[in-house]
């Protein structure tokens, strides 16, 4: 996991859904936003991060996605 990522608030706004641990499908209706685009959302925010599945991002995003940019 890298420390320096930069999450778009598209990206940040999916992310920080996954804590609460919804699917895709409930984080799209939440959103309202097709669950397409939400898995977009979490593959990029994996690639940007460094993580390598949805637990790591969450965790992620405890830890370090409060940081300030």
């Amino acid at each position: 996991m890298t420390t320096d990522a930069r999450l778009t608030a598209s990206e940040q706004r999916v992310a920080s859904l996954l804590l609460e641990g919804l699917s895709n499908r409930a984080i799209a209706a939440k959103l309202v936003i097709s669950h397409r685009t939400v898995e977009c959302h979490i593959s990029r925010a994996l690639l940007k991060t460094g993580c390598n599945n949805r637990l790591e991002l969450a965790l992620w995003m405890l830890t370090m996605g409060s940081m300030p940019a």
